[in-house]
């Protein structure tokens, strides 16, 4: 068997990453879009590390993220994470709020890329054109999923956002034109933390 990478980056989408992660050699998870697929993409994975005997990755998500609050080019360190479209307030929860889950309502990680400024990450399986209800600074359709599966098994976890959009009526063109403009940073921030 061969040793698992002590850092796993994780990204939705190849087209995120623009081939700079395979022209460096070094893998990725592309996990899908959208928290559920993202969810098991990233526990099956980390499972064959548990096989194998192996401690658990720095899993590094990179990808886009749109923005009201961040100007569209920003890269964003995001160490604190909500579902921004859990709404169960028919029964009196607040927006975000998963009701019986044990899991925090906001997931925290100790901030790795200090040197960016940081961002509330929200997710949610819906792709952003108006004003979220909660409390973030970006908004995604992965993170918090992967972060909610490394605050379960354990495993270390950050994040960088590129804000790729406004989310806003032009967040499709602009998402579409901007989303692998952050490759090469990406691996930067890669390279200054991989083992």
């Amino acid at each position: 068997m061969s040793k698992l990478p002590s850092t796993l980056v994780v990204v939705a989408l190849a087209a995120e990453s623009d081939g700079v992660f395979e022209a460096a050699a070094v893998p990725v998870l592309y996990c899908g879009v959208g928290k559920v697929n993202a969810a098991i993409a990233l526990e099956r994975c980390l499972s064959r590390y548990a096989l194998q005997g192996q401690a658990l990755p720095l899993v590094l998500n990179f990808g886009s993220a749109g923005s009201r609050r961040h100007p569209t080019g920003t890269l964003l360190a995001c160490h604190e994470f909500v579902q921004r479209d859990m709404d169960v307030g028919g029964l009196g929860f607040a927006l975000g709020v998963t009701p019986y889950d044990d899991a925090p309502t906001c997931l925290r990680f100790e901030p790795l890329f200090k040197h960016l400024p940081s961002a509330i990450c929200g997710s949610g399986d819906s792709f952003a054109t108006t004003v979220s209800g909660a409390c973030c600074d970006v908004v995604d359709m992965e993170a918090y999923a992967l972060a909610k599966v490394c605050w379960y098994e354990k495993a270390p976890f950050a994040c960088a956002k590129y804000v790729s959009d406004g989310a806003d009526h032009a967040a499709a063109d602009d998402w579409r034109s901007n989303l692998h403009k952050a490759a090469d940073d990406f691996l930067r921030l890669y390279a200054g933390v991989a083992q």
